[in-house]
């Protein structure tokens, strides 16, 4: 019997032994291998070697993870562009999610000169802005809707997850951000969007919080897989079966 093929997952971002999100990623990855039986290899991929996206041809879904701000933000944006023409599956969780909103401002809306304030704090067109309440370590319900990707991820309608955030998109420019294909699809308890997807993708799924830290055990509770990982690894394999 021909060996499955792993796939390739690139994890695209400037790792940092010490931030959590990085610690538990691996942790997540392997745990979902192990128990669906998928043979799974990631490569840390940092944000500088991104380049024009080439070298992301190789692999079978991209994450845009944690610990903004990047030592590349073209490096970022370049590499969501890529997931998303392509139409390969993506994830951004934290600095990931703010990065896909600016991707898309920039290069789908037509607003080239968004910002994020994290990096251009002086900027009038920053989309992504400090947040009235800042979300580090913060652990929080997350309302998600119903029929979204998501929501089918999780099998449920509501979740708590971590976060470790300072940074969301401004208020005012929800309506005009979710007219198109990009939609919001979790919220938190004051209506703030936490997770947007995109309805004409295979799997294009972004969220402020760090669903990945549910893989690590903490004072929350015992460690988990991961919903939406493990819908993020099946679309990968999905896209590893048609090649």
């Amino acid at each position: 019997m021909e060996q499955q093929q792993a796939i390739r997952i690139a994890l695209v971002g400037d790792y940092d032994a010490n931030v959590p999100a990085h610690q538990a990623i691996p942790v997540a990855l392997d745990r979902i291998a192990a128990e669906s039986g998928t043979r799974l290899t990631y490569q840390w991929v940092p944000t500088p070697e991104v380049a024009d996206g080439a070298l992301l041809q190789a692999f079978d879904g991209i994450w845009c993870v944690p610990a903004s701000p990047y030592r590349d933000m073209n490096g970022a944006l370049t590499a969501i562009g890529f997931a998303r023409t392509r139409r390969v599956p993506f994830l951004g969780t934290c600095g990931g999610f703010q990065h896909a909103l600016l991707e898309y401002a920039r290069n789908e809306l037509g607003w080239t000169d968004a910002e994020h304030a994290e990096t251009a704090p002086d900027s009038e067109q920053a989309i992504i802005t400090p947040l009235s309440c800042s979300l580090v370590e913060a652990f929080a319900p997350i309302r998600l809707l119903p029929g979204s990707r998501i929501a089918q991820a999780y099998g449920a309608q509501e979740t708590r997850e971590r976060y470790r955030c300072r940074y969301g998109l401004r208020k005012s420019l929800e309506a005009a951000m979710f007219a198109g294909p990009l939609k919001v699809c979790g919220y938190d308890a004051d209506d703030e969007v936490r997770a947007v997807e995109r309805d004409d993708h295979p799997f294009f799924l972004a969220t402020l919080f760090q669903p990945e830290r549910a893989a690590l055990a903490s004072d929350t509770g015992a460690a988990t897989t991961p919903p939406l990982v493990k819908a993020f690894v099946m679309a990968c394999a999905a896209l590893r079966a048609t090649r």
